[in-house]
C-alpha cells in the first residue's frame, strides 16, 4: 500500500535541495558570512575610541623639568610629541594633526613658591579638543595645588564610589549588528533571487502540479535558511567570543537564547524576499527594490553606530524598523542577560512584523 503524501517530507526535501544550492552559491556565502566576518574582525580589532586622544608638542623653550609637565606625561589620553620643530608643529596644528603647542615658563615674579606660566597655542582645527586639553590642565594644576597647599579651605570635597560592572567592549555593540546584517542580506536577497529564478525556470510551475501547498514550500525554504543561518551564527559568535571577548552573560544558554530569538528575524527578512520575488516581473529590478528596503535598515538600525546619534524626529522612525527590534534584542540578551519574555517592546514589535510579512508573503506567492 503506497504511503500517503506528507507535506512535511516534501518541505524537508525542498529544504535539503535549497541548502545545497546556498552552500554552492558564492553570493550567499559572501553576503551572509564573509562580509559580516570581515566587519567583526575590523571593528573588533579597533582600539577603543571612546576616549578622545590629544596630541601636544612642547615649544623649543618649554620647561620640561617642572611637576606640571611631568603630570601631563602621566595622563593616558595625552600624547606629547617632542620630535617636531617649530615649523612642523605649526603646520601640524593648522592641519588638525596636533591639538596644541604648549609652552611652560617659570614665573619670575614669585620667589617663595615656584609658579609657572602656561601658554597654549591652538587653532580652529582642534577647537573641541583644545577645550578638553584646558580642562585636563586645570585638573592637573588643581591636583598639584591640593598637595602643596593642603591647609587651604575648600568649598566642597568630592568623594567617589565605583561599583563593579561588566566591561562594555566595542565588539558587544558590533557583533549583534553584524548578526542582523547577515540575516537581513541572506533573507532578503537570497530568498528573492532564489524564488524568482525558480519561477523563471518553471520549477515552481512543476511543483504546482504536486500536492505540496505554497505554505509548506515556503516552510521548506525557511528550514534551509535556518540551517545556513545556524552555521553562520555559530561561526560569528565563536569568532567574537574567543578572539575579541564578546560578552555572553550566561554562556551557552545566552547563545541558545540569541539563536532562538533569531527565528523572528529569519521569518521577517525571508518573507520580505518572498514578497519582492512575487511582485517583481523583471530580474534586473530585484536588486534596486531589495536595496530600497535593506539600505535604510543598515544605516538607521544601529548596526555601526547608536541610534541616539540621530535627530529625535528620525529616531522615532528608526525605532519601529524590524532590524532595530532584532539588533536591540540581541544586545540585551548577550550583554544584559535579559530573557526574551523580559523584552515586551522588542518581542511584540517583531511578532507584529512577522505576522504582517508572513501573511503578505503567502498571499503574494506565485507559482508562475
Amino acid at each position: 500500500m503506497p504511503r500517503s503524501y506528507s507535506q512535511f517530507r516534501a518541505a524537508f526535501a525542498l529544504a535539503k535541495a535549497s541548502l545545497v544550492a546556498m552552500l554552492r552559491s558564492p553570493t550567499s556565502v559572501v553576503f551572509s558570512l564573509l562580509f559580516p566576518v570581515i566587519f567583526i574582525v575590523v571593528f573588533g580589532s579597533m582600539v577603543d575610541n571612546t576616549i578622545v586622544q590629544l596630541k601636544i608638542a612642547p615649544s623649543p623653550g618649554c620647561d620640561t623639568a617642572n611637576p606640571l609637565y611631568k603630570s601631563l606625561i602621566k595622563i593616558s589620553n595625552i600624547t606629547i610629541d617632542t620630535s617636531l620643530n617649530t615649523h612642523d608643529a605649526i603646520e601640524a596644528l593648522q592641519k588638525g594633526r596636533l591639538t596644541a603647542i604648549i609652552d611652560i615658563k617659570k614665573d619670575a615674579t614669585t620667589s617663595l613658591i615656584p609658579a609657572y606660566d602656561v601658554h597654549l597655542t591652538s587653532s580652529t582645527s582642534s577647537a573641541g579638543r583644545n577645550a578638553l586639553l584646558q580642562t585636563l590642565l586645570k585638573n592637573a594644576i588643581g591636583s598639584i595645588d591640593e598637595k602643596v597647599f593642603q591647609s587651604n579651605p575648600t568649598i566642597a570635597t568630592i568623594h567617589t564610589t565605583e561599583l563593579p560592572g561588566r566591561v562594555y567592549r566595542q565588539i558587544d555593540f558590533i557583533l549583534p549588528g553584524q548578526l542582523g546584517f547577515s540575516l537581513l542580506m541572506a533573507g532578503v536577497f537570497g530568498s528573492s533571487f532564489l524564488l524568482f529564478n525558480l519561477r523563471q525556470g518553471l520549477v515552481l510551475k512543476r511543483l504546482s502540479a504536486t500536492p505540496i501547498s505554497r505554505a509548506y514550500l515556503i516552510l521548506g525554504e525557511m528550514i534551509s535558511r535556518l540551517f545556513f543561518h545556524v552555521l553562520s551564527f555559530i561561526i560569528m559568535v565563536a569568532l567574537g567570543y574567543f578572539v575579541f571577548k564578546f560578552t555572553l552573560v550566561n554562556g551557552f544558554y545566552t547563545f541558545l537564547e540569541m539563536l532562538f530569538f533569531s527565528l523572528f528575524g529569519l521569518i521577517i527578512f525571508m518573507g520580505i524576499g518572498f514578497i519582492i520575488s512575487g511582485v517583481i516581473q523583471n530580474e534586473s529590478s530585484i536588486a534596486p527594490v531589495a536595496n530600497t528596503f535593506t539600505l535604510p535598515q543598515i544605516l538607521l538600525c544601529g548596526l555601526f553606530f547608536p541610534i541616539e546619534n540621530y535627530p529625535h524626529w528620525l529616531q522615532s522612525f528608526c525605532n519601529i524598523l524590524p532590524l532595530t527590534f532584532f539588533v536591540d534584542g540581541l544586545r540585551k540578551i548577550a550583554f544584559e542577560g535579559t530573557h526574551i519574555w523580559q523584552m515586551p517592546e522588542q518581542l511584540s514589535g517583531l511578532i507584529i512584523w512577522a505576522i504582517i510579512i508572513s501573511f503578505l508573503s503567502v498571499k503574494l506567492f506565485k507559482w508562475e
